[in-house]
């Protein structure tokens, strides 16, 4: 039978700050701490603590004594990105960067970077400041999910904590070709994939960490702190575990195919009922670059009917119905010519040649209290509403009726990216969902599966041990 792949991933996006805990024992601790938008509460983030740390069947335990803490201050953005700082270079460059399970290649921007907006924003490694940088030149190119980064390959000394990687291979980026790179909180990227998937080939900076025996164990791990209340925001650990950080005992299935951090999982659950699609086994990866939990539409549309989810543009197309229906419905009947129905309520204005939006939040930007939505595609809205509204009026149907239609047809409109949002009024009702790894169940509830945040990786501890070719999971604590 065909194997049937699913992908589920997993992310971070927030402010936080980190503390990173080198110890004599070859391990690292990154601490990632929650803290107000306050830059002197972010630079007064250093203490001093004990950690117990251990890992799966004892290989990697240790009792720790203390030992200097090097402090990583990382910050939280809209509980989207968590981001550490590492530097590059000596004297060292300091840079703010993703720590991405689902990439290889460690880049960051290139002082080079001269016709890419996004670099101006970002802090950019200067080669010619580093006594340590080699010359490697070799182009390339890396394509995400989010957009497409592409410069050149350079070797230089990077710090990650107290470990100092010697000869590291790394991209200085000149080209960032995506809004999503203008807008983010962090400088570059980190990946922590296999080499398998390196762009160039080239070792990711944790082969190198073993290679260069700068940590013991061939792992590390990921604890995400869900508690929004609590200013410590979870902790990545290289060459180890820490054992405060989950409750009894990992589950560890093997790497099925070295690349992404992929492995074979059983049944997916929607409210202890099976799905079907993955009773006979599918692929998944666990990826710490994205926020969203993806998979195959024949899955994802059965969580979507069972939680009630919408594609984005339908509910935004709705709230323009449900705001202004009534209005266009009055205008129309005023006989108000259609095309300046939208003029009139607001939505768009008359630029010279066409009616374009003014600058009115929807909804879902309004719950986000910072952006607003694209002003073209508010007055677009208001144009199809009125074309729908005038259609049924012209054929003499009740107020109720045209507007059921209106808002009737906005739910037929697709997301463009496939995007889709819940009420969230609506949580206590939805059902848990549940994948079977390793012939255990492990259950995420509706307030687990929202739309902003880590996914899985925020309810379960995960190692990551590349000794063993192997994957654990365990309910964090």
């Amino acid at each position: 039978m065909d194997q049937k792949y699913l992908l589920w991933c997993i992310c971070f996006w927030c402010l936080t700050c980190s503390l990173l805990h080198a110890s004599s024992d070859g391990l690292l601790r990154i601490k990632l701490n929650k803290r107000p938008l306050d830059r002197n509460t972010l630079d007064a983030a250093r203490i001093v603590r004990k950690e117990n740390m251990h890992s799966q069947n004892n290989a990697f335990h240790r009792n720790l004594e203390d030992s200097d803490i090097d402090i990583v201050s990382l910050k939280n953005y809209m509980d989207a990105q968590y981001f550490g700082e590492i530097g590059i270079g000596s004297p060292q460059q300091n840079f703010s960067v993703i720590f991405d399970t689902g990439s290889s290649n460690l880049w960051v921007p290139s002082s080079k970077c001269f016709f890419s907006v996004p670099c101006y924003f970002h802090h950019k490694y200067k080669s010619g400041s580093s006594s340590t940088y080699r010359k490697n030149g070799k182009s390339c190119k890396i394509t995400y999910g989010s957009g497409t980064i592409s410069g050149f390959f350079s070797q230089d000394n990077v710090q990650v904590g107290d470990l100092v990687v010697k000869d590291q291979i790394f991209i200085e980026a000149t080209k960032e070709s995506s809004l999503s790179f203008l807008l983010a909180k962090f400088d570059g990227i980190l990946g922590l994939g296999f080499q398998e998937i390196s762009v160039g080939n080239y070792p990711p900076i944790w082969y190198n960490m073993a290679k260069q025996g700068l940590i013991e164990n061939k792992v590390f791990s990921f604890w995400l702190n869900r508690d929004t209340d609590d200013m410590n925001g979870g902790e990545i650990v290289f060459g180890g575990v820490d054992s405060k950080h989950y409750k009894g005992d990992h589950t560890y299935v093997s790497v099925s195919h070295k690349g992404y951090w992929q492995f074979e999982m059983g049944d997916f659950l929607i409210d202890g009922q099976s799905t079907g699609f993955c009773s006979g086994g599918c692929a998944a990866i666990v990826d710490s670059g994205t926020s969203l939990l993806t998979g195959p539409t024949t899955i994802i549309a059965q969580v979507n009917h069972a939680i009630g989810a919408e594609g984005i543009v339908s509910m935004e197309c709705k709230e323009i119905v449900n705001d202004y229906g009534e209005m266009i419905l009055e205008l129309l009947i005023a006989e108000t010519r259609p095309k300046k129905v939208c003029r009139k309520i607001g939505l768009c204005e008359f630029d010279g040649a066409q009616y374009v939006s003014t600058d009115i939040q929807s909804v879902l930007e309004k719950q986000k209290d910072k952006t607003s939505v694209n002003q073209d595609v508010l007055c677009t809205f208001c144009e199809m509403a009125v074309i729908w509204i005038e259609n049924k009026l012209r054929q003499n149907q009740t107020k109720e009726h045209i507007l059921a239609y209106a808002n009737e047809v906005c739910e037929r409109l697709p997301s463009p990216m496939g995007e889709s949002a819940v009420d969230c009024n609506q949580i206590a009702s939805m059902p848990n969902v549940a994948f079977t790894i390793g012939k255990r169940t492990f259950s995420l509830t509706p307030k687990e599966v929202r739309i902003l945040g880590d996914v899985f990786m925020g309810a379960y501890h995960t190692v990551f041990d590349f000794g063993n070719n192997s994957i654990g999971f365990a309910e964090s604590a």
